[in-house]
């Protein structure tokens, strides 16, 4: 017991994240009140703002992060939301920035619109399940080619893109089984959100999102299928399927992320250039 109360002593920052898309035509005027609410409690992240709902990653104390909860829950478009949490040695960010954006999560494709119309969402239990039974299904990561060089689902499909912005056009190109049920996934679920929502167009017939993502996989049926590291964006880069941050660092000069293997690559020079650098050049 003395072992596992000094390991919870040690993580002593909590870590959060939650969205929900809904129409918030009052956005440019949330934008003062969150600042001054993150300010007073000391929190540290990122709020987005945008009018198809809100984004946010957030560092801080239990208390901060229990009284930006109860802030939030005063407005009933934000009420009930789900969040993802983990737990740190040090605070995820560096500062605290509420910025307003034109979507929450960039696709660039004005009709897509999650708060009318989106994908099923499957549990994290329920998509174990179909796994541990070995159902015909397509697992789809709809994440950054770079983030994905980390860790993925085991026999999951990836349409190799750099950017969300090109995964329209990767659907559009893609020879997957539209009769086939397909499980999609990211991070924490907000890029699902609306990729469900272009598959579903697409004529894809049973499309579902895996709720909570990655992290929430992780924290409610382990790590079991997944194969390496998830990358996070904030400081601690990746974590482990326990949640746990891991020793992935990213390159000072491209910002790609470098597991331990990589570090120990000769062309690595810590804060001037890595591989990919030399690759990329």
């Amino acid at each position: 017991m003395r072992a596992i109360s000094l390991t919870l002593m040690a993580k002593q920052y909590v870590n959060t994240a939650g969205y929900r898309f809904v129409d918030l035509p009052d956005r440019d005027a949330l934008r003062q009140p969150f600042k001054d609410v993150c300010q007073e409690l000391g929190l540290l992240g990122t709020i987005l703002l945008s009018t198809e709902g809100i984004n946010f990653f957030l560092s801080g104390s239990q208390g901060a992060i229990d009284g930006f909860t109860e802030y939030i829950e005063k407005d009933e478009r934000f009420a009930g939301m789900s969040q993802k949490v983990s737990y740190s040695s040090d605070c995820a960010f560096r500062k605290m920035n509420v910025r307003l954006k034109k979507e929450i999560i960039s696709m660039g494709v004005e009709q897509v619109k999650p708060a009318e119309f989106t994908g099923e969402n499957i549990t994290p239990t329920e998509f174990k399940q179909w796994l541990d039974e070995g159902k015909d299904i397509t697992i789809l990561d709809t994440r950054n080619d770079y983030e994905i060089r980390l860790g993925t689902f085991e026999d999951a499909v990836d349409f190799d893109i750099q950017s969300f912005r090109a995964f329209p056009q990767a659907v559009k190109d893609c020879n997957l089984d539209k009769e086939k049920p397909v499980v999609m996934f990211c991070t924490g679920g907000v890029r699902c959100e609306k990729a469900s929502v272009v598959m579903l167009e697409e004529g894809f017939k049973d499309v579902r999102q895996l709720e909570g993502g990655i992290l929430g996989y992780f924290e409610h049926a382990g790590g079991d299928y997944w194969d390496g590291e998830c990358f996070v964006f904030d400081r601690r880069v990746a974590v482990d399927t326990q949640l746990n941050e891991t020793k992935t660092e990213v390159c000072f000069a491209c910002r790609e992320p470098l597991t331990v293997g990589e570090q120990e690559n000769e062309d690595y020079v810590l804060g001037v250039s890595c591989s990919y650098c030399i690759t990329q050049s």
